[in-house]
């Protein structure tokens, strides 16, 4: 997280110092407002996941049943294993049967409204919703000062998507 902040830091200071000088001071309050609140975004979702990981890893709900993430999401009910071969009373069962149990078992996994919520905090979080706050507001002012100009904007407010990435590639491939 602080290699990302750093990052940030030094490219919105060499970027803001080669717009000053080549475009103006204009572009250059475009510019900061679009990458300033653009990159709190950013860095208040890492935190609000972080948490959130953190929080699932201490409740014990992430859980290691050995197949990968590819396998869950192509087979799901765990159908097409190899190893598992059952031929035993399996075969006898009439597909009423199957559709029966397969709907007690989605029954059984239903999440409540409750369950639902907790996961949401991570989405609803206070650092995130101030640091949308700032873009609209960062938005609105420079609209309503007529300072508002769409090319610097957009593009400033893309470029911190882009530094994490690249930043948090670059920390995975140090591993």
């Amino acid at each position: 997280m602080k290699k990302v902040l750093l990052n940030l830091l030094l490219i919105d200071f060499l970027l803001a110092v080669v717009i000053y000088l080549w475009q103006g001071q204009i572009w250059l309050i475009n510019a900061q407002i679009a990458f300033f609140s653009s990159a709190l975004i950013m860095l208040a979702s890492m935190n609000s996941h972080k948490k959130m990981v953190s929080k699932a890893l201490k409740a014990g709900a992430v859980t290691d049943d050995g197949r990968d993430t590819l396998d869950k999401l192509e087979d799901p009910y765990d159908l097409y294993d190899e190893e598992k071969v059952d031929v035993g009373d399996d075969c006898h069962r009439t597909l009423v049967d199957v559709v029966k149990e397969e709907r007690a078992n989605l029954k059984k996994s239903r999440r409540s409204i409750w369950e639902t919520s907790k996961d949401a905090k991570a989405s609803f979080s206070f650092y995130r919703l101030g640091a949308y706050c700032l873009l609209v507001l960062g938005f609105f002012y420079l609209n309503s000062k007529e300072l508002l100009l769409l090319i610097p904007y957009l593009t400033f407010l893309a470029i911190p998507l882009f530094i994490v990435v690249f930043s948090l590639i670059e920390n995975q491939s140090e591993k």
